[in-house]
């Protein structure tokens, strides 16, 4: 079934402020707490842990621009392989004076598989020790108007840790008790609350959360599991990107115990030196002469593919558009967006005396007068 909408599940705008989604989320949660709801308390439940999958991709500005981007492909990189799990909940504080009435216990009852992690941060109860993760690698690519006009493909390289062949990213034989975690495989961190004890559990930075150290170091890779490695990736780049877009490569970043990191490529517009850009459409300004605005003609003007011929319609008047249809950037549903022309009547400032000459005899013969001074049309 089709996920929802981060936005429609919390009902708030997809311009709502932070303050106004976790206001939102505190609301809902305490609504759909299962001891308010005794009678319907599965659905309850689920119903809570679908607000808060919604409120921990919103509630953070990486996720947000991620998700709104990309929807929940872009944002599911950041959760629990197979989704959302209560381990991914960052925001524990957030809960915490809301559900002060509360049996804490009785919220995360029955949520199955991860469903403990969330409880364990208010009560105090250790979590599983869990394989860290390889880090994300963030790449920025900077593409040319033409480029993100029809699509492109660009290689990128990169520097990226993978596992080591000759351990098979073990790090080396035989193991010993890591003396920093004790073989835990976690460090913890405990203060306190009205709840009592708040333990933050993070995978032990020395053993890498396995709670074992290697006795024999590979030479290779000198115990550490993994090697730096110089690599070349392609990336196709959609028609239509714009500066700040996101575009997620998973599992091709740094390797990691718990399974790759992802590549987060983030586009970068280039200044073109002839167009303006303005959403599909691409902007030109074209001078002309007097003569041209008033007799009408043919006009040569670039494009992003080449050289075209427009019409200018005679009495044309500075300012005008005229439209080139579908000779601007190509949509991502179909179709391109136009080349719009603003047409620039050019005075000269130095005329010769024959210029001027024939220019005072248009002046005396001429039929047609300027318009009195007027309201301005345009503000």
């Amino acid at each position: 079934m089709a996920k929802r909408d981060y936005y429609e599940i919390l009902g708030v705008s997809k311009t709502a402020t932070a303050d106004e989604i976790k206001q939102t989320y505190r609301r809902l949660a305490k609504q759909y707490h299962p001891d308010m709801n005794p009678n319907d308390r599965k659905n309850a439940e689920e119903k809570f842990k679908e607000l808060s999958e919604a409120y921990e991709a919103l509630i953070d500005p990486d996720k947000r621009k991620l998700y709104d981007e990309y929807g929940h492909e872009g944002v599911s990189q950041r959760f629990s392989p197979g989704g959302f799990q209560w381990q991914d909940f960052s925001h524990a504080d957030d809960l915490k004076d809301v559900f002060s009435n509360f049996d804490l216990s009785s919220i995360f009852r029955g949520f199955g598989e991860g469903s403990s992690s969330i409880f364990d941060l208010f009560t105090g109860r250790e979590t599983r020790p869990h394989k860290a993760r390889g880090h994300d690698i963030h790449v920025r690519l900077r593409l040319t108007l033409e480029e993100i006009a029809e699509g492109t493909t660009k290689e990128i390289s990169l520097s990226r840790y993978e596992r080591c062949d000759s351990c098979k990213g073990i790090g080396g034989s035989g193991t010993t008790t890591c003396s920093s975690c004790q073989g835990r495989g976690e460090k913890k961190h405990v203060s306190r609350s009205m709840f009592g004890q708040f333990i933050q559990v993070t995978p032990c930075p020395d053993c890498q959360g396995a709670g074992q150290m290697i006795k024999n170091k590979c030479p290779k890779c000198s115990g550490d599991g993994r090697l730096r490695v110089e690599r070349t990736l392609k990336v196709a780049i959609p028609a239509g990107v714009q500066t700040g877009n996101y575009i997620p490569l998973r599992s091709e970043g740094h390797y990691g115990p718990g399974g790759r990191g992802n590549v987060i490529i983030e586009v970068e517009e280039k200044e073109h030196p002839l167009f303006v850009r303005s959403d599909d459409n691409i902007v030109l300004e074209a001078p002309i002469s007097i003569t041209a605005a008033i007799l009408g003609g043919d006009l040569e003007i670039p494009t992003l593919d080449g050289r075209k011929k427009i019409k200018i319609p005679a009495g044309i008047q500075s300012g005008e558009i005229i439209r080139i249809k579908g000779s601007g950037i190509r949509r991502l549903n179909g179709g391109h967006g136009d080349e719009l022309v603003k047409i620039v009547v050019h005075i000269p400032k130095h005329l010769s005396n024959q210029e001027k000459t024939l220019l005072n005899e248009w002046e005396r013969i001429r039929t047609e007068t300027a318009p009195e001074p007027r309201k301005p049309r345009y503000q």
